[in-house]
């Protein structure tokens, strides 16, 4: 890879019903974008594009107009919401035969864009894997935060290499990529997936800022599924602490059937149905929540072995250009 000429970069955005934010996220992005390349630090070839993940607003048209008023602008759109890391996943595999590097960021501001010129710098530097990293929660109400630590700190206890207080802020080579869309994985957690693909890495850190406007669409049910997702796509152990849990409650079993045959012979049994409803209970949940677990595990294998797109996209906005101006031919013919 040349490093000596200022890299193609692509800005990777996805976004779902985000019409109030749009119009104010793409004017700073391509404000960054004319910043770098008037320092020469990118090419003028760099673009932002925009994923629309489904949206059920006017998403898709604000980034059609974007596109038709500047060529800094494109969008591709999913043919239905298939989630955050999916759109993000489009968006990579969409320009990694288009850049240089590509760095992927969300529409609500929150991710502060002035970090892009570090990550820029960095990857000068020779890294291929920038990642941008909080300093610090303040801003996070006390529940947010411990959730959002204790994620991280049971991500790393589980055996999955994460990144601590990284989000999907990150950049990537093209090189990166191309390694990327070599793994076949149906069940997406990108924060596990990156780090395994390996090559020279760093941090960049940044403060994260309040959503410009609107909602978060990441509420506590969804964090709680995407970790559930990172765990079980990445990790083995909750099987092999199952096992454990299974030996320890094996153990615990036998010891009491030990017990219960000597106080037969020493004549001390005692009728009775409350000690036995006890273990009858606590074995069988922990057998429902293994069996669960393991349910969970097979979930995924079905889930991959049926290899259906992580993504589809139904439509891109050169495409759009490209009807009209055939629509308009026909129309003078």
């Amino acid at each position: 890879m040349d490093r000596t000429k200022a890299p193609i970069l692509y800005l990777i955005v996805p976004c779902y019903n985000e019409e109030a934010l749009l119009p104010i996220t793409s004017r700073e992005l391509e404000k960054k974008r004319r910043q770098l390349i008037r320092e020469e630090r990118i090419s003028p070839a760099s673009r932002i594009l925009f994923v629309d993940d489904g949206s059920k607003d006017h998403t898709w048209e604000i980034i059609c107009g974007l596109a038709e008023e500047s060529q800094a602008f494109l969008g591709i759109a999913q043919s239905r919401n298939r989630g955050h890391q999916n759109a993000v996943l489009a968006g990579l595999m969409e320009a990694k035969d288009c850049c240089d590097i590509t760095i992927t960021m969300d529409c609500d501001g929150q991710d502060d864009i002035q970090a892009v010129d570090e990550m820029v710098a960095a990857y000068e530097n020779g890294y291929e894997v920038v990642y941008g990293v909080r300093r610090a929660r303040d801003k996070d109400t006390w529940f947010k935060r411990t959730t959002a630590e204790g994620f991280y700190h049971l991500m790393r206890w589980m055996g999955t290499e994460v990144v601590f207080n990284h989000g999907d802020y990150r950049l990537l080579s093209s090189r990166v990529l191309q390694e990327l869309a070599r793994f076949p994985e149906v069940n997406l957690f990108l924060r596990g997936m990156v780090p395994l693909i390996g090559f020279p890495s760093t941090s960049v850190y940044y403060e994260r800022q309040e959503r410009i406007a609107g909602e978060s669409h990441y509420p506590l049910k969804k964090m709680l599924a995407l970790a559930f997702d990172g765990i079980t796509s990445l990790s083995t152990r909750p099987l092999h602490l199952i096992t454990m849990l299974g030996l320890g409650v094996a153990l615990l079993s036998f010891a009491g059937v030990a017990w219960s045959i000597v106080m037969h012979f020493a004549g001390r049994t005692v009728d009775g149905w409350a000690s036995m409803t006890c273990i009858l209970c606590f074995v069988s949940g922990i057998q429902l929540i293994s069996l669960g677990m393991i349910g969970e595990y097979i979930g995924k294998i079905y889930k991959e072995v049926k290899r259906r797109p992580t993504y589809i996209i139904s439509g891109r906005t050169g495409e759009n250009r490209e009807e009209k101006e055939a629509a308009k031919g026909k129309g003078e013919m």
